[in-house]
């Protein structure tokens, strides 16, 4: 299962809100797919390293079933 854990980690890290995403392209529902621990794009998941200034792993684990 992908947990998105690392992002709010990362983002309180970097002092980047909910709405700094919203600004720079991330909209609503993406924001509560990551909230839920749901599927994104990995254009998404690109989107938000370029906005985070970061990697994958900073952003999603992958948590074993």
């Amino acid at each position: 299962m992908i947990n998105y854990e690392p992002l709010w980690e990362t983002m309180k890290k970097k002092d980047i809100s909910q709405y700094y995403l919203l600004k720079n392209g991330i909209d609503n529902k993406t924001l509560n797919r990551l909230k839920h621990n749901q599927n994104i794009t990995v254009l998404t998941l690109l989107r938000l390293c370029v906005i985070l200034d970061c990697t994958p792993n900073d952003i999603l684990k992958l948590d074993k079933e």
